[in-house]
């Protein structure tokens, strides 16, 4: 890399370089079959060259198609040092490492060293192999074959990527019990600490010019020091965000704490393991360790609901939930000290001590920091809330914001930040990012997507939508939507903002194209993972795909297989969430409107980010359908749609259905 530190701080060397790469005729148009330069990608690319020589902090908003991935790489390849690239998805993570990344170092030329760091649940760890292996705990004959083909694969595996065994789904459950967990890592003590892959992984990123990462290990690094980033953030130059829009929900998720009746369960089946293994004759294990597990579960029924989240100040005070607290608490204690004194004839028994210690230390924390006690007081403010699934009960502390606990970590030693993404700003307006960052006074830029959407594509808001909180309201979703999946020849994304509305639409679907005949493949968000059910839908050509949130971004189908694009809602956050009720209470104190400053401009990044699924290159062409009459209704409508890319408008079927009639017709000829 050393070869060109000459032009580090000479920002017209820096211009004329990537002119020369990204041009007409530079490097890539020669060497990357299909490339076409693109102004906006040249000017994004400038803009970061800039930041890095000055070490400076950048937002950068890319609309799709500018091609934001090459903008930020080939400067930080060239200039950026010691570089860290965190994505929004594994997905994207593995794209930048095993495509882009070598693309682009076989263009320039890049002597460049790269790494891929993962969490250390992508590992398979040795010991834990070895005790699954021995113990047989494993209950179904699948977990058995599952088992059969990790041990295979552990002989021949140079990196112990769980990615690289496809035959294991990345769901199935064998895999909890032959990774490592902060809490049952033996780290130096271990007798497999050589040949540790967690530990191979770690030194390869300590060593790489550049490392390519994912949001949740950045922050479950400077969260939990437990992933190798806290090591390697001293020594980077650049710091790179793609799918920077993720971050505040990101950094909120891990710069709060969380417990789980889950974890407690855990810790009571490997006591229970250990204890028998090591020190049988030392105490009555099963008696034990049984309190704590009923404790655990009766803390979890005393919500009878099957999901349900709920702020501490929501919670009756005559409920049960906190005698059950305070009986887990106690029974907790009984464990610790049986595992106190039997600690010293097992390395495993005393780190159950650790893990046990730990969890009593964080239940007492979440009641004693309540936001108005004294040891609150200089900490980030925080919403308490529970949050219970079938069969656990977590119990959280949420900082209200992350902007001073981020900005604490981007002290010290002078380093370049970019924050790249297709959706950070509202209407070019990015203050709704900033003020959750706590990105002050630094520069944002926006470059406009090269597509042409007046031409490319139609916005639809039907006409003669009942209220989204009626009861009918998703029946008329598909009532609405079938006759333009129909006009489309199937070709959609159908994105729901609830697993509710996935659900019924689903059914409706699967009958309404039964009795019209209609053969068009259905696949629904759950039936298989989703880079599978994506598969499944390009291969199809005329599938009609169901989802909820996780297929609003980081999914890419171009060209013919993907022609619409039905939102059933504008996605406002669900009004019961406690983490936004606190958060508004916060704001409307500081005289701010909650709605206008945080869940209006919310929303709006969450459909760009669906909208920007319809159109994914200059020959893709489609209709994006908004189904929710508040666009239309409300006086924030044309802050929404002003925010969208530059559609032509109708609310008429008439003007989609020729549309199509015209897509269909321009297809054939062009296949003659």
């Amino acid at each position: 890399m050393t070869e060109h530190n000459l032009t580090l701080n000479d920002s017209g060397i820096h211009d004329s370089e990537v002119e020369r790469i990204f041009g007409d005729s530079g490097l890539l148009s020669a060497s990357i079959q299909g490339y076409r330069s693109r102004q906006a990608q040249i000017e994004m690319a400038k803009a970061i060259a800039q930041a890095i020589a000055g070490q400076k902090t950048l937002l950068a908003e890319a609309g799709t198609g500018t091609g934001k991935t090459f903008a930020y790489l080939i400067p930080a390849l060239l200039w950026g040092g010691k570089v860290i690239v965190s994505t929004g998805t594994k997905n994207l993570q593995d794209q930048l490492y095993l495509r882009d990344i070598p693309t682009i170092k076989k263009v320039l030329r890049a002597p460049v060293s790269v790494a891929l760091l993962k969490g250390r649940a992508n590992y398979l760890c040795h010991f834990h192999l070895e005790r699954t292996l021995q113990n047989g705990r494993l209950t179904t004959r699948e977990d058995v074959g599952y088992l059969r083909d990790i041990s295979r694969f552990i002989k021949t595996t140079s990196s112990g990527d769980k990615a690289e065994l496809a035959r294991v789904p990345e769901s199935a459950s064998v895999w909890s019990l032959v990774t490592s967990t902060k809490d049952n890592c033996m780290g130096s003590e271990c007798q497999y600490y050589q040949d540790c892959f967690v530990m191979k992984a770690r030194k390869e990123a300590q060593q790489a010019d550049v490392v390519v990462v994912n949001h949740h290990l950045f922050f479950a690094d400077l969260a939990l020091k437990d992933t190798g980033i806290a090591e390697l953030l001293p020594s980077a130059n650049t710091v790179i965000f793609d799918e920077a829009h993720q971050l505040p929900e990101t950094a909120t998720l891990f710069f709060g704490d969380t417990i789980s009746t889950s974890q407690i369960l855990e810790l009571c089946r490997d006591a229970l393991a250990e204890g028998l293994s090591y020190a049988r004759d030392g105490a009555e294990w099963a008696k034990i360790v049984a309190p704590v597990e009923r404790a655990a579960r009766d803390l979890r029924l005393s919500f009878p609901q099957d999901s349900i989240r709920l702020s501490l100040q929501q919670i009756a005070p005559s409920s049960e939930f906190f005698p059950n607290l305070e009986t887990l608490k106690d029974s907790l204690g009984d464990l610790i000290q049986v595992l106190e004194k039997q600690a010293e004839r097992a390395e495993t028994i005393e780190q159950c001590r650790v893990r046990a210690i730990d969890l009593q230390d964080q239940l007492d924390n979440w009641r004693e920091l309540a936001p108005d006690s004294k040891e609150a007081k200089g900490k980030p403010e925080c919403v308490l809330w529970v949050e219970a699934y079938s069969v656990s009960l977590q119990l959280h502390r949420t900082p209200l914001s992350i902007a001073p606990i981020f900005n604490k970590q981007r002290e010290g030693v002078p380093r370049t930040w970019i924050f790249a993404s297709a959706t950070m700003a509202v209407k070019n307006d990015f203050s709704h990012y900033v003020s959750q960052m706590g990105l002050w006074d630094e520069p944002a830029r926006t470059w406009p997507s090269p597509f042409n959407y007046q031409e490319q594509g139609v916005l639809y808001v039907p006409e003669g939508m009942p209220q989204p909180n009626s009861r009918e309201y998703t029946d008329a979703v598909v009532d609405a939507a079938l006759p333009v999946i129909e006009a489309a020849g199937g070709r959609t994304f159908l994105l729901c903002t609830t697993n509710k509305a996935v659900k019924h639409c689903a059914e409706r679907l699967k009958d309404e194209f039964t009795q019209r005949g209609l053969d068009f493949p259905l696949f629904v968000q759950g039936d298989a993972g989703r880079t599978e059910l994506l598969d499944r839908f390009r291969a199809a050509g005329n599938g009609v795909l169901i989802g909820s949130q996780s297929f609003w971004e980081g999914v890419d189908v171009r060209g013919e297989a993907l022609s619409l694009v039905v939102i059933d809602k504008l996605p406002f956050a669900p009004p019961d969430d406690p983490v936004l009720a606190a958060r508004i209470e916060a704001m409307e104190k500081k005289g701010l409107n909650g709605f206008v400053h945080h869940q209006l401009p919310e929303a709006i990044i969450n459909l760009k980010q669906g909208a920007g699924r319809l159109i994914r290159d200059e020959t893709d062409r489609g209709v994006l359908m908004i189904c929710d009459p508040r666009l239309i209704s409300k006086p924030y409508g044309k802050r929404i749609w002003q925010s969208l890319p530059s559609f032509a408008r109708t609310r008429e079927l008439a003007v989609v259905l020729k549309f199509f009639a015209n897509l269909a017709h321009a297809r054939s000829s062009a296949s003659e």
